[in-house]
């Protein structure tokens, strides 16, 4: 995109350098073509900037006092808040080494000075055009779960399930150890695990127990349906499963597949784990809310029974115990 069209957001820019001639230099140019520029001298600068006003691109110099440009570059790229907003590295340095260690730090792209204003430009109109598809994923992702909780909203039963279970299976899958990716994955389940009920008829979604087998039969459909909606988005691959298998039991009596044991795979058991657990410490058309230690034991047995993965019901109850003792 390059030059601004009429009606849309500026697309801003950060530019970190410390040599402030050299900073107001790369703000005139971007300026030429519409960009929206602002000027900080260090990474500690950049860092609060970026906190407050996250910018569409960061064209970031090496050489600072205090962090470099490398470091920024580094954690910027690690924290999950800020890793896909595109880093231009630019320096004075052409040693292959330097490059090296640019990509290295996670930066998408690199500039050497004195910079020649073409190349800066095809670099910022190339990646700002990617930043742009990224935020439309983002955008389709919040949609869904939008829905999510829009399916939620219409029993009045499960207000705030899906908030807690985002949160609780997320720190389940942190305590467990799992990589970032998982995390992230089991917090969006959390919200898009139960999307496929939007297809569900109130009468039968109201109804909780008790149902015809047609009615059930009905039920049983909504994890396909989650995962056929949700399955064009490829930044939810990993949520996928979590979708469509967090109906299932560890002795192959759930649905949608009737998957045994280690079939099931990871991120769905963890989130189920906590599924059940908030369920039973709900009130429910048919039942009344557990106190912890009861939901606690019937949980213990049902997976003894074979039902959920004994080891994850463990785990569970541990870092809940450390949340309380904590509290």
């Amino acid at each position: 995109m390059g030059e601004v069209v009429s009606g849309r957001r500026k697309q801003s820019i950060l530019v970190v350098d410390d040599h402030r001639l050299n900073a107001e230099l790369l703000r005139e140019l971007l300026a030429t073509r519409g960009y929206q520029a602002s000027i900080v001298p260090s990474a500690a600068d950049a860092e609060e900037q970026i906190r407050s006003d996250p910018p569409d691109l960061i064209l970031l110099d090496v050489v600072m006092p205090g962090k470099t440009g490398y470091e920024l570059c580094h954690e910027l790229k690690d924290d999950p808040a800020t890793r896909l907003i595109p880093i231009v590295m630019i320096t004075g340095l052409d040693a292959h080494e330097d490059r090296l260690r640019a990509i290295g730090a996670g930066a998408d792209d690199f500039l050497t000075k004195p910079i020649s204003a073409e190349e800066l430009f095809a670099r910022v109109k190339s990646l700002l055009k990617l930043k742009e598809f990224t935020d439309e994923l983002e955008t389709a992702e919040s949609v869904l779960c939008t829905l999510g909780l829009s399916v939620e909203a219409r029993d009045p039963y499960t207000e705030g399930h899906c908030e807690r279970l985002a949160r609780d299976a997320s720190e389940l899958g942190r305590y467990l150890g799992l990589d970032d990716d998982c995390v992230v994955a089991l917090r969006r389940g959390g919200y898009l695990h139960d999307l496929g009920k939007i297809s569900v008829p109130d009468e039968v979604l109201k109804k909780g127990s008790n149902l015809t087998p047609e009615e059930w039969k009905i039920m049983k459909q909504h994890p396909v349906v989650g995962e056929t909606i949700c399955r064009p988005l490829k930044s939810l691959r990993l949520v996928l499963p979590i979708i469509r298998h967090h109906h299932e039991h560890s002795d192959g009596s759930g649905y949608p597949d009737g998957l045994k044991n280690s079939e099931i795979p990871l991120l769905p058991r963890v989130l189920q784990v906590v599924d059940v657990y908030d369920a039973l410490r709900t009130d429910r058309p048919y039942k009344k809310a557990l106190p912890h230690e009861q939901a606690a034991f019937t949980m213990r047995e049902e997976a003894r029974a074979g039902l959920w993965d004994e080891e994850l019901v463990d785990e569970f109850f541990l870092l809940l115990d450390k949340r309380r003792q904590v509290a």
